[in-house]
């Protein structure tokens, strides 16, 4: 990936990206070629030396049968938004801007690991469905459904884990623009909607000054 200086992240920063994001495109090369799916994960920096994604796929998927030739990748998205010239303070000084795109992303790289036994599929099941049901006023839990209904979706699926051995982050959030410019980006985003990039940004702006 290619990160200027100004648009890379620290640690803490990927750390805590990796912990919040939801998705993940899953990318391996195999004999028949490049495979790719959109996984929910869940990250787990427990394992090994930088953590690892957990996933599942479907038993039908043959990502998962295929031999993985070198390291695997997930590619993780978090916000991203049109930047318009209009909104930098500098358009009214020179002129001198064009349009741009903000976004987080990051490539994750590492060791592909199939897991196809029921206890570590509904651990892994369990805690991503905690995940997502916190905070709801009456959060679904695996237990609420029968247990052999369980079990026979279990046998549907197969699991993923990627042990990662690299992350590539790109935080391309205006830092490279001087202090008005993002100020005026980062209330642009709000008018617009585009909540959760503004807040990226400020944060990112709080850091670059």
């Amino acid at each position: 990936m290619y990160v200027p200086a100004h648009f890379s992240a620290g640690e803490a920063e990927i750390r805590d990206f990796l912990t919040r994001c939801d998705t993940a495109d899953l990318i391996t090369s195999t004999p028949e070629g490049l495979l790719a799916t959109l996984l929910p994960v869940l990250f787990d920096p427990a394992v090994g030396d930088q953590g690892a994604l957990l996933a599942h796929v479907a038993r039908n998927n043959e990502q998962w049968r295929q031999p993985v030739l070198g390291e695997a990748m997930a590619v993780l998205h978090g916000p991203d938004a049109y930047v318009t010239p209009s909104w930098y303070a500098s358009k009214a000084e020179h002129g001198r801007v064009v349009p741009t795109w903000n976004y987080i992303t990051a490539h994750v790289y590492g060791q592909f690991v199939v897991h196809d036994d029921p206890a570590w599929l509904e651990m892994m099941v369990r805690r991503l469905t905690e995940r997502h049901e916190a905070g709801r006023n009456h959060p679904w839990s695996v237990d609420d459904a029968p247990p052999k209904f369980v079990a026979g979706q279990l046998r549907a699926i197969v699991g993923i884990e990627l042990v990662i051995s690299r992350v590539e982050a790109k935080f391309k959030l205006s830092q490279n623009r001087p202090e008005a410019d993002r100020d005026g980006v980062a209330a642009g985003l709000e008018a617009a909607g585009a909540v959760t990039m503004a807040s990226a940004m400020r944060t990112a702006n709080e850091t670059t000054d």
